[in-house]
């Protein structure tokens, strides 16, 4: 009997100094917490693939493509008949780079080159700056990727990966 009123005496006490009424919770509305956000489908991978692999034919060149989602992850990941396999990487670590620096690559290489205090960027290990990447853009965010590899100069591959927005219905590789 005295072990019970014990406990519940030590219980009631554990309960009762947790309780602070003093605290006052803050009401946070949803939007504190949750932001919305666009996110590329595997058709617009598709399509973007797509016009990507058009453009390079028109140029006469095969390419590999890559096409990534806003976390970076691989939605599609293609490579023309004959084009070596370490453009599948670089088109992957092109669309890498575009996204995270939410840049062109050509134009991120260009201003890493002209500038002595980014000439390192080089050296982090998932940027690639080589150009033919760029970022995906919907309604002011960087919603994905492009990657291109293959198209026989920069400015081939640049214009390639270019060539594949979306743009009749807002998806832009131009903020």
């Amino acid at each position: 009997m005295r072990f019970i009123l014990l406990f519940f005496l030590f219980a009631s006490t554990t309960c009762f100094g947790q309780h602070h009424p003093d605290k006052k919770i803050l009401k946070a509305t949803v939007d504190t917490y949750i932001k919305p956000s666009h996110n590329l489908t595997l058709d617009a991978a598709f399509e973007l693939a797509n016009r990507a692999t058009k453009s390079a034919t028109s140029l006469n060149k095969k390419v590999s493509v890559a096409v990534l989602d806003a976390s970076g992850n691989i939605i599609l990941l293609t490579r023309g008949d004959g084009v070596g396999p370490h453009n599948t990487e670089a088109a992957r670590r092109k669309a890498y780079t575009a996204l995270s620096t939410k840049t062109a690559t050509l134009l991120l290489l260009r201003n890493a080159e002209a500038n002595p205090d980014t000439k390192n960027l080089n050296t982090l290990p998932e940027l690639l700056l080589l150009s033919g990447g760029v970022p995906l853009w919907y309604q002011g965010n960087v919603i994905g990727s492009i990657g291109v590899a293959g198209g026989g100069s920069p400015e081939n591959d640049d214009s390639i990966a270019k060539s594949a927005a979306l743009t009749e219905i807002g998806i832009t590789t131009t903020n």
